[in-house]
């Protein structure tokens, strides 16, 4: 009977085992080992059903690659990222938001002269803390840009009643158009939702792609994609730095490429981190600890390069500057100098990096080599900027427009033109002398009447430069007297030779 008892209660143990359900918690818990799927078990917004959401799915099925590299990409990034917005209490899915702004790729500049992984244009980044100067540029720092983009959208969401649907159009487009959009439906007793607003084209696709791909992530097979598991484990760690370094000897310490300190820390732009103190540099969790000896261990004055310059007759700090690939106030800092008064004989200690600039592949100034080097379909024209030109006397003259200079350069329109800085245009086609007497030949009229508005700072002298004429050709087309001022606003005709205007 006791074997009996025993037999049965194998039997009824194996069987209840067979029967047993698992434990979703259990099984969730190995599913979430993957971040992606740790994020879209959290889904919190509204509006996955709607129809506008269709045409941004068909585009990702019939670009498969895409979000297979972007998700690749984001791994570096993803945990830090994720874990912020859940401590600001953001729906997880803004955690999505850098594949729709930058497709999660730090160095990611618009025409729009926005930057980053969040996209922030200069004056938004500098209402939220992120400064800019020769050395770094936080707007593609990961963990400062990261903390700048949620506290603006927890300001936005306030401003919209929590409804973050339209908190994330409004961090597309600005707020103000968001609000003016709801007025203008209020009046005309229409729904106020952002599915009902009269928006931008952009903004009106930005919300429904972010719902996209969210909606994608969550069932990857079902829309043929292949998302690239990223851990769900904390991989960076965030290391202060009470002074400033060469990344050639982070890279030593650490054994990690200068590709990767880099793309760990795309806000720094030049061969060392920032000569400000208390700088933030994320390294791999790896790392951190030989890296924290090393830097306890090492002599301060050994950790930049030092190069001590006599001052030769008729230099300045800014030729210095210049020479050594630093800045005025480096130099200024470091000397403990009041004001830019040198003298010549005097003895200055100037930072410079331990290698040549091509060793630091990813700098600002490498990064802009790159640029001017690439191929993209049409003419490539190097334009050096002279004095008095602007992003719109260049466009005119080449043909192109003022957006397209700023994308291919990654400029800010903000900011005056250095003379002498080359420029990299593209245009779809070049015309060769060959080609313009052919041209000529037939005969074909060449000349193009344009109608030019007078601007604030315009004479007859800049305007005849812009358009490859003379003064006296516009002063006679017009009826002036060439010794009077132009008023701003005032509509001049200007005669502009097509071929040569592209040829220049």
């Amino acid at each position: 009977m006791l074997s009996a008892c025993e037999n049965t209660t194998a039997s009824t143990v194996k069987q209840s085992s067979v029967d047993k359900k698992p434990d979703p918690r259990v099984a969730n818990q190995i599913v979430e080992k993957d971040l992606w799927r740790y994020i879209a078990n959290r889904y919190t917004l509204d509006g996955y059903d709607n129809k506008q959401l269709d045409g941004h799915i068909r585009w990702f099925k019939k670009n498969p690659d895409y979000l297979t590299r972007v998700s690749k990409r984001a791994g570096d990034y993803l945990y830090l990222v994720t874990k912020e917005v859940e401590k600001a209490g953001l729906p997880i899915e803004i955690a999505l938001l850098p594949i729709v702004e930058s497709a999660y790729y730090p160095f990611s500049f618009s025409h729009g002269t926005a930057s980053g992984l969040w996209q922030f244009i200069p004056s938004t980044g500098k209402l939220y803390g992120l400064g800019e100067n020769w050395w770094y540029d936080d707007r593609r720092d990961v963990l400062k840009s990261t903390k700048a983009a949620i506290k603006y959208l927890r300001n936005l969401s306030k401003l919209f009643n929590n409804d973050y649907l339209l908190a994330i159009a409004a961090y597309n487009s600005g707020p103000g158009r968001v609000q003016k959009a709801i007025a203008k439906n209020k009046r005309l007793g229409k729904k106020t939702d952002f599915w009902h607003l009269d928006l931008p084209l952009e903004t009106r696709g930005y919300v429904p792609r972010l719902l996209a791909v969210a909606k994608i992530i969550k069932n990857p097979q079902q829309y043929s994609q292949s998302i690239t598991p990223v851990a769900n484990e904390e991989k960076l760690k965030v290391v202060k730095l009470q002074s400033q370094l060469d990344l050639a000897l982070i890279s030593e310490w650490t054994g990690l490429t200068l590709d990767e300190i880099y793309n760990l820390n795309p806000g720094i732009k030049r061969w060392a981190t920032p000569d400000s103190k208390a700088y933030k540099i994320l390294l791999p969790k790896s790392v951190v600890d030989e890296f924290n000896k090393k830097l306890t261990n090492s002599d301060k004055n050994s950790r930049i390069k030092w190069i001590r310059h006599k001052v030769g007759s008729g230099q300045s700090l800014s030729g210095i500057a210049h020479k050594y690939k630093t800045t005025i106030e480096q130099i200024k800092n470091v000397n403990d100098l009041d004001d830019n008064s040198i003298r010549a004989g005097d003895f200055l200690i100037v930072p410079i990096a331990r290698f040549t600039d091509n060793f630091y592949s990813m700098s600002e100034t490498e990064r802009e080599k790159k640029r001017i080097n690439s191929k993209k379909s049409g003419y490539k024209s190097i334009h050096k900027v002279k004095s008095g030109e602007s992003l719109w006397s260049i466009a005119r003259k080449y043909g192109v427009s003022v957006e397209n200079i700023i994308k291919w350069n990654h400029l800010s329109d903000i900011k005056a033109l250095q003379i002498g800085k080359e420029l990299v245009i593209w245009q779809k086609s070049s015309i060769d002398n060959s080609s313009l007497k052919n041209i000529v030949n037939t005969g074909l009229d060449i000349n193009r009447k344009v109608s030019y508005t007078v601007k604030s700072g315009d004479n007859l002298s800049t305007i005849a430069e812009k358009f490859d004429t003379t003064v006296s050709k516009i002063a006679k087309l017009n009826k002036l007297d060439k010794n009077k001022s132009l008023k701003i606003g005032q509509k001049l005709k200007i005669v502009v030779n097509v071929i040569n205007s592209k040829m220049k």
